[in-house]
């Protein structure tokens, strides 16, 4: 009985928001209907000559008092009541307070000021000074509505908080939370230092194609589509690898592409379908030369963003400050799992190690090799304790196709992946560039997705003619920008850093 009558009572409260609000939304949409009987539509309004923004103002206030200036913004507060009052607008910057007065504006426009809503757009011009507390301010002289917020903002003192929607209205998320319009101003200055880095470095950004007829260059479940005109089945891409190899064979030399790619797998805090990476690749370079460039932009990018390579992520102190910890697999498992690979002779003795350790597997046992098992290991039992930034190294041959193998054990590659907090950041190889070898791992993969493994890699028989025209030793890399930026700003969900996240629609059943 209790619960049908908390029931009813949320249906009610409900039915009374929904009247409540379908009433602002007409009291709003009547004061635009007077604005523009009035002849001052404000969506008549195209531009405005502003003279600052916030932060302008704020830095340079001893040369500015008692100037007179132009800005602009939304209306966010409004204490204005009998003959003047104080109000805040907010631009990208910041936040600005207003002083509106009577005698500065005139009785019509404080009547007209006094009818604004919260969230409309304004431009106000006015003289620059301090109020007696001290905060900067602008005396308004005259002012402009720009734009008529028709739907109310979520209460102030409660915010957009229901995460579901925060994320699917992003742009009241912006409005509502200032941490969240942060974090987006610091992703822009982490992709515009890495481009820094590497521009500085010697690299050339370029672009590779999206659409292609082959998802090549990772073990990843693709997005299909199809081309009309041409009639195939195209792919959205899993990562852009092969393309830049080619440009490598072309003589570019060192290259780098920032850019989404779209993988048709599963969502969590850390996966979205639709996401940013770096690859970089470059020529007469080997996975070492990789190791001392990524640990060397992550601390270069943190320090430009933080001004140090200290962050603290869920709690926890990160220190990105080079040289990273260097791990093989091997020892990784060896010290975590206790088990020593290198006493390991065979894919039966490694079988009966996964059947001891109560891994859980994809395939059939049977079907698992002794490098596949010590990767499934290191997952399940090293990753983890991964916290301080840490390359694992020399990879098993089975896992890692596009790779040379390791100089001095041919049962390994030369490859890496950098962890954070028992993530994984980045990935990276001494590239394979032998044709003939890669055409037999190819063919190897090729018997995987027979086996029924779709995320095992196509053959890309145009990849093997470039490869047969010559690339020369290379080192390569591919990291996730997205995960970066979240322990740049400590969030703990992917879809807290990247603006619009794939969301499942509201009116599917």
């Amino acid at each position: 009985m209790a619960d049908e009558k908390q029931v009813a009572n949320e249906e009610l409260n409900e039915e009374l928001e929904t009247e409540k609000l379908n009433g602002l939304l007409l009291e709003r949409r009547k004061k635009l209907a007077q604005l523009q009987e009035e002849g001052m539509d404000p969506f008549d309004q195209y531009k405005v000559e502003r003279t600052h923004n916030s932060q302008q103002i704020r830095d340079n206030y001893d040369e500015l008092e008692n100037t007179t200036v132009t800005v602009a913004g939304r209306l966010m507060s409004k204490r204005v009541q009998g003959k003047a009052g104080f109000s805040d607008i907010y631009d990208r910057e910041g936040k600005l307070q207003l002083y509106v007065k009577l005698d500065n504006v005139g009785e019509e426009a404080l009547k007209r000021f006094k009818t604004l809503d919260i969230g409309d757009f304004i431009a106000v011009t006015g003289e620059v000074f301090k109020s007696r507390t001290g905060e900067i301010t602008i005396k308004v002289m005259e002012f402009t509505a720009l734009t008529k917020s028709l739907r109310p903002l979520p209460e102030k003192f409660h915010g957009l908080k229901d995460t579901d929607l925060r994320y699917r209205q992003r742009y009241v998320d912006l409005i509502m939370n200032p941490e969240v319009k942060d974090t987006f101003i610091k992703r822009t200055a982490i992709i515009k230092a890495m481009r820094e880095f590497l521009d500085n470095r010697g690299y050339l950004e370029v672009e590779t194609p999206i659409l292609s007829s082959i998802a090549g260059g990772a073990a990843a479940r693709p997005f299909i589509t199809h081309h009309n005109t041409l009639d195939i089945d195209m792919y959205l891409r899993i990562a852009t690898e092969l393309h830049l190899k080619r440009l490598i064979v072309g003589g570019l030399e060192k290259v780098y592409e920032i850019g989404r790619n779209f993988r048709n797998e599963g969502m969590s805090v850390r996966h979205n379908p639709e996401f940013t990476m770096i690859e970089l690749y470059e020529a007469y370079s080997d996975y070492n030369d990789m190791m001392e460039l990524t640990e060397n932009m992550v601390a270069y990018i943190t320090e430009k963003v933080h001004g140090t390579t200290k962050v603290v992520y869920e709690g926890t102190e990160i220190d990105f400050a080079p040289p990273w910890r260097r791990i093989t697999m091997v020892d990784a498992v060896k010290e975590y799992a206790g088990v020593d690979f290198n006493t390991i002779n065979s894919d039966e003795e490694a079988q009966a190690i996964a059947k001891e350790k109560h891994l859980e597997l994809k395939k059939d046992l049977k079907n698992y090799t002794k490098g596949e098992i010590l990767n499934e290991l290191y997952e399940a039992f090293a990753e983890e304790k991964m916290i301080q930034p840490t390359f694992v190294i020399d990879y098993p041959v089975e896992i890692s196709p596009l790779t040379k193998k390791k100089r001095g054990n041919e049962m390994f590659t030369e490859r890496f992946e950098g962890f954070v907090y028992g993530r994984e950041l980045c990935n990276a190889y001494s590239e394979l560039n032998d044709p003939i070898v890669q055409k037999e791992r190819f063919l190897q993969q090729l018997r995987e997705r027979e086996m029924g493994d779709d995320e095992a890699y196509m053959m890309d028989d145009d990849f093997i003619t470039a490869l047969e025209i010559g690339m020369p030793p290379t080192g390569g890399m591919g990291m996730g920008i997205d995960r970066l930026v979240m322990f740049l700003t400590n969030s703990s969900s992917i879809k807290d850093v990247i603006l619009f996240p794939t969301m499942k629609p509201t009116n599917t059943k």
